[in-house]
């Protein structure tokens, strides 16, 4: 647990990327392989739940340092990170800490969820008895679920490629798919070919970067596809050995949440990775985000579900073709494959190719893009025909030109501490807008757009016009007008404004507008309407 402490404890204070990079490759080289498999697991999202109450949990630390009840809220707020509060406030142990390694401390908590809550509550005071403050910090995150860094899986990937000697393409596919820590093992998971291979394994995507130059900058018109960007779920549908299996981009195994989908097997030959995106369909047309999320998430879905979000497979790319990767193979041939493909069968209610945008020139195709959101889209895919099919996000090959977000600007109402380095900082922001009685009507949340300077100034403007406190959230004297935008905007009912926006983000501070020219939710109506017909 001492080393990967100190690995955790060393990425969270750098922002870095090839310091982070240099530590994560020195501890896969130098750490157990039973140690190496779990820190996979944790960075690759696929630590287990281990059924602790996070109340009780900071009941018993409270209780082992003596600190009253209040006491620990007021240092939980002021911290802002559970697990880092009860390692602050545990009384240090005089005898030398317990040396186990991380694989040692999983085997522990697995022993955690048939206890009773008394047997819990004995052997986590054990546990923290037995570590010095740094690895409590590390063992609480673990114990209460919130294992978070600023740590990509690509980082993860190169570091690991680096360390064995590997091509970062074949460690990037080895992580991919339905593995557990409980039963595999670093050398059959990373270190020999083909053992872990199954028929279910999906493929690394190929990742966009966003168009930052001028389109005539990027040649001629002639060497590029061009294909509408939908706002849907990315993912994979893999027809192997008479079976289907739907991955998201995030690798979960979502074949079980789209039953409509099965009847692609029947469609394609066996053999065959398609690349695509997850859409609600109905009346010949995609429809918005929040009709396919109504489904997303829900452990039963009814006949009522599957009738008023009927979903399809927008087709973008092929990867595999009779059982062979074909993922090096130009762009264009990829998709007159996928062509072929499509015309040897008739029209059905579940996939469709994803159209090609017809234009001659870079002119035309920005007419085009004006008029994405007429066709509920993000705006276009740029693929340039000569590329193949790559791992992560890699400059050139693939480019998303996004429609500019909608945007109002509102006032900052409450806020919170951020994570991580920022866990001393007021960084998670709420926004509002006026109603027609002059009242601020919160609607979105936002975290990031800010530069450092920035959030050290509202930070020092939120510790010293705050009115309330709620646990954590500080409400905040209404002074501070932003600029928020957001891709998508859709009716709520679960939000006292009626309004849901998604993916909102700061785009500017605006330090020129009084609070009495924010925007109105009159104005996020008219955003709707328009937005959605």
């Amino acid at each position: 647990m001492k080393q990967f402490a100190s690995l955790f404890l060393n990425l969270d204070r750098t922002n870095k990327t090839n310091q982070k990079i240099e530590l994560l490759k020195n501890y896969f080289i130098t750490a157990p392989d039973e140690d190496k498999i779990w820190a996979l697991a944790l960075f690759t999202g696929r630590r287990p739940s281990f059924k602790v109450n996070r109340t009780q949990v900071w009941q018993w630390a409270a209780e082992q340092a003596g600190v009253p009840d209040w006491l620990f809220r007021e240092s939980y707020n002021s911290v802002g990170d559970l697990g880092e509060t009860i390692s602050l406030i545990l009384p240090e142990q005089n005898d030398e800490p317990e040396e186990r390694s991380l694989s040692d401390w999983f085997i522990f908590l697995n022993t955690l969820p048939p206890l009773s809550e008394l047997e819990k509550k004995q052997s986590i005071i054990g546990a923290w008895k037995k570590l010095a403050r740094h690895e409590k910090f590390v063992f609480n995150k673990l114990l209460m679920g919130s294992f978070r860094i600023g740590v990509s899986q690509s980082l993860v990937v190169r570091a690991v490629a680096e360390a064995t000697g590997n091509d970062f393409n074949i460690i990037a596919h080895r992580l991919m798919g339905n593995w557990s820590p409980i039963d595999t093992r670093y050398d059959e998971l990373i270190l020999q070919q083909g053992e872990n291979d199954h028929s279910s394994k999906p493929y690394p995507f190929y990742l966009a970067y966003p168009v930052s130059s001028s389109l005539e900058e990027l040649g001629s018109p002639q060497e590029w596809f061009a294909e509408w960007k939908w706002d849907g779920i990315r993912a994979q549908i893999i027809c192997r050995d008479g079976e289907i299996y739907i991955w998201s981009r995030g690798e979960d195994l979502a074949t079980d949440k789209f039953p409509e989908l099965h009847v692609i097997k029947q469609l394609f030959p066996a053999g065959t990775v398609l690349d695509g995106e997850i859409v609600c369909y109905m009346d010949n047309r995609v429809m918005p985000f929040n009709v396919l999320q109504t489904r997303i998430g829900r452990k039963n879905l009814t006949k009522n579900i599957l009738k008023d979000a009927p979903v399809n497979f927008i087709v973008y790319d092929i990867l595999e073709f009779g059982g062979a990767d074909i993922r090096d193979w130009p762009q264009q041939e990829r998709r007159a494959k996928l062509q072929e493909l499509f015309d040897a069968f008739s029209s059905n209610s579940y996939t469709r190719l994803s159209p090609l945008i017809d234009f001659n020139t870079w002119d035309e195709l920005r007419e085009w893009h004006g008029r994405s959101r007429e066709f509920v889209a993000e705006g276009f895919m740029l693929k340039t025909k000569q590329g193949i099919y790559q791992v992560g996000r890699k400059v050139g090959g693939w480019l998303k030109w996004k429609v500019n977000p909608l945007s109002v600007d509102a006032v900052l109402v409450y806020a919170a501490k951020g994570q991580g380095r920022r866990t001393e900082l007021y960084t998670d922001y709420t926004f509002a807008v006026w109603d027609e009685e002059k009242k601020l009507i919160p609607f979105a949340k936002a975290y990031s757009g800010l530069t450092d300077k920035e959030i050290a100034e509202v930070d020092r403007y939120v510790k010293q016009h705050t009115l309330e406190k709620f646990g954590p959230v500080r409400t905040v004297k209404p002074a501070l007008v932003f600029e928020i935008g957001f891709e998508g905007i859709n009716a709520s009912n679960r939000h006292k404004s009626g309004i849901a926006v998604r993916f909102p983000r700061i785009l500017n501070w605006r330090k020129d507008k009084p609070i009495e020219e924010a925007d109105t939710l009159e104005i996020l109506k008219l955003l709707l309407k328009t937005a959605n017909g």
